[in-house]
């Protein structure tokens, strides 16, 4: 049977898809405008002014130099050691401090929950930061980007709520039948928590691949640089003397207008891929660990 929508709702429909559209393309063009500015001629490019919907005598030279750059695959390589690897601490370390504060009869746990929300609100500062840093002996070391970040309280607390919300009754079913606590925890929790256990390699996967202020404070090897670091020389300090070598000024500022582009595209492909992968976990799993005890 037909439901009669009324002229009032179709006009509020047709608005809301307007509205949304055009919320749509407001968020897409800036990605549009890098995508097409990467694979246009420079010179077009250093000339043309107002909305670019598609490439200005198309050509992948800056691509070229891009991965023609010793720094953009060194960084690439460390940037992936720092996720790989920072992932794997990340989680682990993650995954048991939310299974100690999810479990019942904890010797003071409400004390320690509150002393590690607290570290939410609350910190040292920058200077006594990398001053511990340094005293041991994590400064300009990869490990200084990894060891120092295993836990975001924000994220343990989510994984918390997560662990929580499964029944008491399989895990003392799992006791009774003589089963420890790390049997609990891969064995029980962890398979009955994959959605949120995606939603947080996300959000530590982004939160790595998009850091560099601790890179660029600790690190002064310029071989240790992740790829972030080198981006932003790029972007920001027009670091462009290892990419366009030779020929005037005047070509060397054309060139360097494409390799901003393409270096900002090179950078944030890999992350666009995986979201898709986690992105049927990422709903679900984010309300699971919204949901209060």
């Amino acid at each position: 049977m037909k439901i009669k929508v009324s002229k009032g709702e179709r006009g509020f429909q047709v608005f809301n898809y307007m509205i949304l559209s055009l919320l749509i393309i407001i968020c897409i063009y800036p990605i549009w405008y890098v995508v097409m500015a990467s694979v246009s001629d420079s010179n077009s490019l250093m000339k043309h002014s107002g909305l670019l919907l598609r490439p200005l005598d198309f050509t992948v030279n800056a691509y070229k130099k891009v991965f023609n750059n010793p720094m953009i695959i060194k960084g690439y390589a460390n940037t992936l050691f720092i996720l790989v690897v920072g992932l794997i601490f990340d989680m682990i370390m993650t995954s048991l401090g939310a299974y100690f504060l999810s479990r019942k009869n904890v010797l003071f746990k409400k004390p320690i929950m509150m002393f590690i929300v607290f570290t939410m609100f609350f910190e040292g500062g920058i200077i006594p930061f990398y001053l511990n840093l340094k005293d041991l002996h994590l400064t300009n070391s990869l490990w200084g980007l990894i060891i120092p970040f295993m836990i975001q309280t924000r994220n343990m607390i989510i994984l918390r709520t997560s662990f929580s919300s499964i029944p008491e009754s399989l895990v003392e079913a799992a006791r009774i039948d003589g089963a420890g606590h790390i049997t609990v925890l891969t064995k029980i929790i962890l398979p009955l928590s994959k959605a949120m256990l995606a939603v947080i390699v996300l959000y530590y996967g982004v939160h790595i691949w998009n850091s560099w202020f601790w890179a660029s404070a600790i690190i002064r090897d310029r071989s240790l640089y992740p790829l972030q670091v080198i981006l932003r020389e790029i972007l920001l300090q027009n670091d462009m003397s290892t990419m366009a070598i030779g020929g005037d000024t005047g070509s060397q500022d054309a060139i360097s207008q494409s390799i901003r582009y393409a270096t900002i595209v090179v950078a944030t492909v890999p992350i666009l891929c995986v979201y898709p992968f986690l992105q049927r976990h990422f709903t679900k799993g984010t309300m699971v660990g919204a949901v209060k005890e």
